[in-house]
């Protein structure tokens, strides 16, 4: 299992510092996220500033862009690092691409499988000098002049990552995908019953294993050095997970557990407006499922024994950041790869 994180800033100005901590750090892979900020400026920043850590998008939005502008920007991006560029797309949900994208909506599994394809019949025409047809029911791509063919690169082959919940998505990364952005909240239960069985089946319609595609995800860590940063941070986790879990999508993951009716009182609270006792609804017992509590020089052995052999990837759901607890986060690294 590696141990990665997420790369968090306020400014690109922030960006150099970050990385080159996260590097030294001794994360296996840095991951840009695309919520406040575009996900790939970071990251071409990052490129020239690293060496070894894995750069990835975890996730970038697929639909506001075009198949051929992601390939462009995929291909820049494995360029500068040398192979070490991860693709990670997600969907997001119907209301954000159409009132926040002003993109349509429309069969996202089927659309999301097509994005895979053409970017890589985009790249094989790149690479291998291959006509390029690409074409569907929703993207038809058959021109590349040779003015606008930026050639073949060294490390030809780019890992895709897709994010989703639900079971066509497990299956498409199975079947098509280099790996998996679970969503964070999630129980070991859920992962072991649902989430890599499913993966598992898309794998077996490519004649792959579930061994070939990465799972990875957050994971929700409750620590600190001391009991008032103890009691704050499970409260902090504790308000976070209520929040996802009134998220009617995400009631299977506590439907897992025979606690779907929280999903309900969740969601019915916060169409009231009623936010400040919503945290109350995530019982201990649920705590104790959905996050790992403990020291710090506990953690890394707690995390290995609840996610071996569900996740391959995995970072903390509150990331390093410069400048804060150095000295604790280098010692859960250390002990992480030990």
């Amino acid at each position: 299992m590696q141990l990665d994180t997420n790369l968090v800033f306020n400014s690109l100005a922030e960006v150099p510092a970050a990385v080159r901590a996260a590097e030294e750090m001794g994360f296996d892979a840095l991951w840009s996220l695309e919520n406040t900020n575009d996900p790939f400026l970071p990251l071409a920043i990052a490129s020239t500033l690293t060496i070894k850590i894995k750069l990835g998008t975890a996730i970038a939005l697929a639909f506001p862009r075009s198949p051929m502008t992601l390939a462009y920007t995929a291909w820049d991006l494995q360029k500068a690092t040398n192979g070490r560029f991860i693709l990670g797309l997600g969907t997001q949900v119907k209301g954000h691409n159409e009132k926040r994208y002003s993109v349509p909506w429309g069969s996202p599994g089927p659309k999301m499988r097509e994005i895979i394809l053409a970017l890589r019949q985009i790249w094989d025409c790149w690479q291998n000098g291959t006509q390029l047809n690409a074409t569907g029911q929703f993207y038809n791509f058959t021109l590349m002049p040779p003015a606008f063919n930026p050639g073949p690169i060294s490390h030809p082959h780019i890992p895709l990552y897709i994010a989703g919940v639900n079971p066509y998505m497990c299956r498409l990364a199975g079947e098509l995908c280099e790996g998996f952005h679970v969503h964070p909240f999630h129980s070991a239960t859920y992962l072991r019953e649902v989430v890599n069985p499913l993966v598992e089946e898309g794998a077996r319609k490519s004649g792959r294993a579930r061994s070939d595609v990465k799972l990875c995800s957050l994971a929700f860590v409750i620590t600190g050095d001391n009991k008032r940063e103890l009691d704050e941070m499970r409260e902090k986790v504790r308000l976070q997970l209520a929040f996802y879990a009134s998220t009617r999508t995400y009631k299977p993951v506590l439907d897992a557990h025979g606690w779907g009716d929280v999903c309900l009182r969740l969601h019915e609270k916060i169409a009231k407006g009623e936010w400040s006792s919503i945290a109350q609804e995530i019982t201990d017992e649920m705590l104790r499922e959905y996050a790992v509590e403990g020291a710090p020089d506990e953690i890394p052995a707690m995390l290995k024994a609840k996610y071996n052999g569900l996740l391959d990837r995995l970072s903390f759901y509150h990331s390093y950041r410069i400048g804060q607890h150095e000295a604790r986060w280098r010692k859960l690294v250390m002990a992480f790869k030990s």
